[in-house]
């Protein structure tokens, strides 16, 4: 499912943004990411009606612009979740090494 994101309001210390086709997998992450940044006030999301409208995210800045951020956050995740899936396959190759010695299948 590919998320898109539509701009509803851009100040120069606040963004609204919606997103459409949404998981929130992603969404849940990011926003507990984005809240930890020092340099955000205000980070919130919310959905009017679960089954009609769709989730936006109201992100309030006390310095630099809110677009920033969102792309140092997502970089973040995305580093975070690198390292996950290369430690996931190096213990995968492991357990493999380990059920050849066993003579298991």
């Amino acid at each position: 499912m590919d998320t898109k994101i539509n701009v509803i309001t851009r100040e120069k210390d606040f963004i609204t943004l919606e997103m459409l086709n949404y998981d929130n997998t992603l969404l849940r992450p990011l926003i507990e990411e984005i809240s930890k940044d020092e340099k955000v006030e205000d980070i919130h999301y919310y959905i009017k009606h679960p089954e009609i409208d769709n989730p936006q995210i109201y992100l309030k800045v006390n310095s630099g612009k809110p677009q920033s951020a969102i792309k140092r956050t997502i970089r973040k995740i995305n580093k975070t979740y690198e390292n996950i899936f290369a430690d996931l396959q190096k213990e995968t190759e492991k357990l493999g090494k380990n059920t050849e010695k066993d003579g298991s299948k």
